[in-house]
């Protein structure tokens, strides 16, 4: 096996896994603020909102847990400065499913939850003088708090406030010191847009942009070299059809379709495992993937450069991985040592660098060796992944009680913060933190098409106004604007993106290939009809 197959083989796994994830944006922290499964009636019609509870201890700035608003009770405050410091207590009986044992005079009062509706224990603490309700739950998660449908008793003018198990031990830890705990509670609003949007949008357009024009370079010089050897050729005519080199490898309808289903049943196993132990192998297979990504892209890079370009031409025979250059040689160490750093500190704060380089890196490699060869390949592929896409966030909701895509992104039950396969940059103005988020696939198949755009434009020596490949890109760049845009409009739910992208893209691709008249040559061809140089040469000379 030569080295150029092996890195084929590499990417096309990885062209594989990165269907899995699809969903534009998911946020760290988000809840869901309207829910069908918990109707609304007078006196218990709130939204759902994430409430943050910070604590002061004997007059110093503690911890900052993170509660649910209750459907019922007065809405919390959304401003900082417009929330108060209240005294906190806790109640006796700790469940406050009676009457507590003494009068409050606007304390936050703190009880456990069971033995009765959550309804009850805030009328009992209203009654009893409290300003404020927190009721911890029995588990790690956070839980809705609603009505049950025959409740009457919903005239309620206190908040109410569930925080998780853990948060309650430690305010009770605090409370049994004899320390004086003060707790402020407001629920700050999300920006409408923030700017990690903006960024994201360029990342994902420049990527494509980038792989588009490597692509098509690589397309063009291996045409030029084909005509060269045409010219040059006596005995035999080698054959053309591939201009993309050895290491390219197209895709056809039946390897299309069989995409979707195996991305589907990959999805399903990690659905299914998902667990701490499993994401580690995700990121393992990540990190593999990342490093041929991204010494593909250096050596192409610095091969350019004539101080480079020597070594990038000159060779030594490896064991297993046949010739690789000695640029090669040494750029992978500093390659295998980026990835291995990012996978040993993913958790801390600025990981989203390495992760976002490794991951651009692997969709540009990944699309100069994945290539489709004509517009019916292309149609079918992203008409595939759009209905992948759409059964996987909204469809499977009825299957499996919740959104398998959405799941599988966030990394839910496995104690980390999502899969590796994403692309990803901390939200800078929202108050409750989180990143915007783009799976791979989101990339990678549209870029596919508008790749396939810019190497016909080339081949057919079309200018950029006249050919294709401009308006396929300003077809992505608003399918990808209006994903944005629903996902604000859908209060941040995560949203396939596909669902705005491939209209876009295939609706630009039919409407301006069928206006110009190619639209039978790229949907079965591919390419556009070349001369073969011999043959021009021979019709010179005849009518000479």
């Amino acid at each position: 096996m030569d080295f150029q197959r092996f890195c084929s083989l590499i990417c096309l796994w990885a062209a594989l896994l990165v269907l899995l994830t699809g969903p534009g944006r998911v946020t760290a922290g988000d809840i869901v603020h309207d829910d069908d499964l918990a109707p609304k009636k007078p006196g218990c019609e709130n939204d759902f909102v994430l409430v943050k509870v910070q604590t002061w201890v004997d007059g110093v700035e503690d911890e900052e847990f993170v509660g649910v608003g209750a459907r019922f009770g007065t809405t919390i405050v959304s401003k900082e400065k417009n929330a108060n410091q209240t005294h906190l207590v806790l109640s006796n009986p700790r469940d406050c499913c009676s009457p507590p044992k003494k009068k409050f005079a606007g304390e936050i009062l703190m009880v456990d939850r069971g033995n009765c509706k959550f309804t009850s224990k805030a009328n009992f603490a209203e009654a009893a003088g409290a300003s404020a309700i927190l009721i911890i739950n029995n588990e790690k998660e956070l839980y809705k708090m609603v009505c049950e449908p025959d409740e009457t008793d919903l005239d309620i003018h206190i908040p109410a406030v569930m925080l998780p198990q853990d948060a309650g031990a430690t305010l009770e830890k605090m409370l049994s010191n004899g320390s004086s705990v003060s707790v402020q509670l407001y629920s700050p609003r999300r920006p409408v847009v923030d700017i990690a949007e903006v960024f994201l949008w360029l990342m994902a357009v420049g990527t494509i942009l980038c792989s588009s024009y490597w692509s098509a370079w690589s397309a063009k010089e291996a045409a030029l070299e084909q005509d060269k050897l045409l010219k040059d050729a006596t005995d035999e005519v080698p054959s053309i059809k591939n201009t993309g080199g050895s290491s390219v490898v197209d895709i056809n309808t039946t390897s299309a379709v069989l995409f979707v289903v195996v991305a589907s049943c990959f999805l399903i196993l990690i659905y299914k495992l998902m667990s701490y132990w499993f994401i580690e192998l995700l990121v393992v297979l990540f990190c593999i993937g990342g490093v041929e990504g991204l010494q593909t892209c250096l050596v192409a890079l610095l091969s350019s450069f004539r101080w480079f370009k020597q070594a990038g031409e000159s060779f030594i025979k490896l064991p297993i991985l046949g010739a690789i250059s000695y640029l090669t040689v040494a750029v992978a160490p500093f390659c295998i040592a980026f990835a291995v750093v990012w996978a040993v500190y993913r958790t801390v704060s600025f990981a989203w660098i390495g992760q976002d380089i490794l991951g651009i890196a692997l969709i540009i490699t990944v699309l100069q060796i994945i290539r489709i060869p004509n517009l019916k390949v292309g149609t079918v592929l992203l008409g595939c992944a759009f209905i992948y896409d759409i059964f996987w966030v909204f469809v499977s909701k009825k299957l499996f009680k919740e959104s398998v895509m959405i799941v599988v992104a966030r990394g839910d039950r496995s104690g980390e913060d999502g899969i590796p396969m994403l692309l990803k940059i901390p939200r800078l103005f929202d108050p409750w933190g989180g990143y915007s988020i783009i799976g791979f696939g989101d990339i990678l198949l549209p870029g596919l098409l508008v790749a396939f755009s810019l190497r016909y434009d080339w081949l057919a020596n079309k200018s950029l106004r006249a050919g294709y490949f401009l308006w396929a890109m300003f077809a992505y760049g608003f399918g990808l604007l209006f994903t944005y845009v629903a996902l604000n409009l859908m209060d941040g739910h995560g949203q396939p993106a596909l669902l705005y992208i491939v209209p876009f893209t295939l609706g630009d691709v039919f409407g301006t290939r069928e206006k110009r008249g190619d639209l039978k040559i790229l949907w079965t061809r591919g390419e556009p009809e070349r001369v073969c140089p011999h043959v021009r040469l021979e019709s010179t000379q005849e009518s000479l």
